[in-house]
């Protein structure tokens, strides 16, 4: 029985993290969160989107998505524009 997505992952270019985290992090507000041990070498970076995750994962070489995409839902949108 399926309770709900635990994650999502998206593709970004190699040497992205900084940026994602920029957008993610700073802008969206989502929180950094550790990636295990045995993943790091791979790069990438994670985040806390409410109760799932957010994974970037780096692909090299990079093709973006032209349609998949993830649809965040957020409270107060105009709030954190304003921030």
């Amino acid at each position: 029985m399926y309770t709900g997505i635990d994650h999502v992952q998206i593709a970004a270019p190699k040497g992205s993290e900084n940026t994602c985290r920029e957008f993610f992090s700073e802008i969206l507000g989502m929180r950094e969160i550790p990636k295990p041990e045995n993943l790091r070498k791979r790069g990438g970076v994670w985040f806390q989107c409410g109760a799932h995750e957010l994974h970037v994962g780096v692909q090299d070489p990079f093709k973006p998505a032209v349609k998949a995409h993830p649809a965040f839902s957020v409270d107060n949108i105009d709030k954190r524009k304003k921030d």
